[in-house]
């Protein structure tokens, strides 16, 4: 989940913040405490602007409700899903960062490992309009759409991951139908879905030195044009759309053998297009689906430049969902 990265990001900081106050030997002469709060807290800000991106597209993933594309067919007609995504993604690797590093941009990329960054959620899509006749389909039928985050609070050594407002965040969307899925027609959807993390600060803290990132917000919003086609127990579908993500922190501040750090704020915009596919298997009103895709596109600036995969880069994710209907 999100908050075993704030987790371990959050560890390996505050450490960092106690080796560099202490390291003997650096060009120069020695980091000051103030330094190395310094340090710690333009560290963060790096790793926010570094990991946004992925967690972001965690959240959006690929289709608006994996597994039901096509509209519902109105009034009385519901469908439930789960599901799970886990992008291909990498992280900073505090732990090789220079100890040296004087807050001033570094000469050298700052190293980052492969790591997957998971998420799960929950959707529901609810017919409204069955839309209107035309030959072998309808037109203009309409879905509503919900989808459920939940992060819940978590303590792991000397670090907490609270959410203040609650570990429950809400989002929702529509689905219009431009062609209604049925024996000779494939369904084509155009669909819209807001999904947003809960606020989440975290704390760490070890001796004198601390680490304090209030505020977490992740916020997605996603548009979808989605063909579908089920061929009896089988089901595919394909699509495209675009991502617009909106990650900010309201307050990032470090201490380093008691010296503050001047706290500072740190915000993304991103917009990146998608593309993907998916394949299910039916069994009565229960179907389990499994999708690929990819994002690109988007420009991030960071403090310092790092090696390997770049904030913006292209991104490769995965889902695996289980979709419950009537």
């Amino acid at each position: 989940m999100k908050q075993s990265l704030l987790v371990a990001a959050a560890l390996t900081l505050t450490a960092a913040a106690t080796t560099s106050a202490q390291t003997t030997g650096c060009p120069g002469g020695v980091p000051t405490p103030g330094t190395a709060a310094e340090n710690t807290r333009q560290q963060a800000a790096d790793l926010f602007q570094f990991i946004a991106p992925q967690l972001a597209q965690a959240v959006a993933g690929g289709s608006a409700t994996l597994g039901q594309n096509s509209t519902l067919g109105g009034l009385g007609h519901f469908s439930v899903g789960a599901h799970g995504t886990l992008v291909a993604g990498s992280i900073p690797d505090v732990s090789r960062f220079p100890t040296c590093y004087t807050g001033r941009q570094n000469a050298t990329p700052l190293p980052t490992s492969k790591a997957a960054v998971p998420m799960v959620g929950a959707d529901a899509a609810i017919g409204v309009f069955a839309g209107l006749p035309l030959a072998l389909t309808n037109v203009g039928g309409v879905d509503l759409l919900l989808s459920a985050q939940y992060l819940p609070e978590k303590s792991f050594r000397d670090v907490r991951v609270a959410t203040p407002d609650g570990s429950l965040q809400i989002g929702y969307g529509a689905r219009l139908g431009l062609l209604s899925e049925s024996i000779l027609v494939p369904g084509v959807s155009l669909s819209y879905i807001k999904r947003d993390l809960p606020r989440v600060d975290v704390s760490a803290v070890r001796g004198l030195d601390s680490l304090l990132i209030s505020g977490l917000k992740v916020k997605t919003s996603s548009w979808r044009l989605v063909a579908s086609k089920s061929l009896l127990v089988l089901g595919v579908a394909a699509g495209v759309g675009q991502d617009r993500f909106d990650s900010r922190v309201d307050r990032i501040a470090a201490r380093a053998n008691g010296f503050a750090s001047t706290p500072i704020t740190e915000s993304q915009k991103l917009t990146r297009t998608n593309y993907f596919a998916n394949a299910s298997f039916s069994l009565l009103v229960a179907k389990a689906v499994l999708e690929v895709g990819q994002s690109t596109g988007g420009t991030v600036t960071t403090f310092n430049t790092f090696d390997g995969a770049q904030p913006a880069g292209a991104r490769t994710y995965g889902s695996f969902g289980v979709r419950f209907g009537l």
